[in-house]
């Protein structure tokens, strides 16, 4: 690929309309420094000197999407609360857009809170409830985003599931047909809830450990061969179009039914893994859409996968820094 094609891309980034539906939740950060043990039981005193809150979950995905210069509208259920207001505010000020995101009483914002010195963590407190949406909640929500999908036809719809609740099969199965009907890409990033709920989807984004949990398999063995017979064992059930597994250290494997691969990662100094899966879906997503090119897809996407792990915390990806690092790799 020549630098000119890559950049433009790049550049038609801008043009496209992302609808992210999900599991969103609050990441707040606590730092500070630990001098003493407490007299009270065998812990460390953190002394809190700052405190961040960054968008999580499906909204992580979404301001990746956004980092990329797409439109993108968020759709979601949160609690009618602080935390929810607080939420939406964010993201309004992130630029995605929030109509779609529904608050509830019947549950709270998804919270977690990590408390961190000199850059480890030290513990994480999670406030959230994960029932699956009531009938009051589900139907309201269905017929809203799909209203939406049939106004506004976005070009790509991304599940991102964090197994709270929001992304029960009916709303699932009811989403991504509508989305078939009328031609809009559809990708999902699952967990083991409904790991193979996502039928007749375009591209299917678990990780190792997903995949071992949603097929009940060992896998013990990742080369391209053995790979290809998870491809197979998913496309039975799910008949989608694309299976893209993150490999942690060792790259990403994609399955189209036409070619497959196994893109080996980039030696990065890692900080810290949070957050890189939703970086990788937002990428494939936008990547895909705009080349049709499976292997142009998984290779960015592992690209941009790596450039967050360098950061410490959930961090969206830089785009001037993901081009400039696809440059080196694939305009040689």
């Amino acid at each position: 690929m020549n630098k000119a094609d890559l950049n433009k891309i790049f550049e038609q980034m801008n043009d496209l309309h992302v609808m992210v539906v999900g599991d969103v939740m609050l990441d707040n950060y606590w730092w500070g420094s630990v001098d003493r043990i407490s007299p009270e039981a065998p812990v460390p005193i953190v002394a809190i000197d700052r405190r961040e809150s960054r968008l999580g979950g499906a909204a992580n995905v979404a301001i990746n999407c956004r980092a990329l210069g797409a439109k993108v509208t968020l759709a979601s259920v949160i609690g009618d609360d602080s935390d929810g207001t607080s939420l939406i505010q964010m993201a309004e000020a992130a630029g995605i857009e929030s109509s779609l995101i529904m608050k509830s009483s019947r549950r709270p914002t998804t919270t977690k809170v990590r408390i961190l010195s000199r850059n480890q963590q030290m513990m994480r407190l999670d406030d959230e409830k994960t029932d699956d949406l009531y009938t009051e909640e589900e139907h309201p929500f269905i017929d809203m985003v799909l209203r939406y999908l049939q106004r506004v036809k976005p070009n790509v719809v991304i599940f991102e599931d964090y197994n709270k609740g929001v992304l029960k099969e009916n709303v699932i199965n009811r989403i991504t047909a509508h989305c078939n009907e009328i031609g809009i890409i559809t990708a999902v990033d699952p967990k083991k809830k409904n790991f193979l709920s996502y039928k007749d989807v375009t591209i299917f984004k678990p990780n190792l450990k997903e995949v071992r949990e949603g097929l009940n398999m060992s896998l013990d063995a990742t080369g391209v061969n053995e790979l290809n017979v998870v491809h197979g064992k998913l496309n039975e059930v799910l008949h989608h179009n694309i299976t893209f597994i993150t490999l942690s250290e060792k790259g990403v494997f994609y399955n189209n039914n036409e070619s497959s691969s196994i893109i080996p990662s980039h030696i990065r100094d890692i900080a810290d893994v949070s957050g890189a899966g939703d970086t990788v879906i937002a990428t494939a997503s936008i990547i895909y859409a705009l080349t049709k090119d499976v292997r142009l897809m998984a290779e960015i996407s592992n690209l941009a996968g790596g450039l967050v792990c360098e950061d410490v915390g959930v961090v969206s990806i830089k785009k001037d820094k993901l081009l400039k690092e696809s440059e080196l790799v694939l305009c040689k």
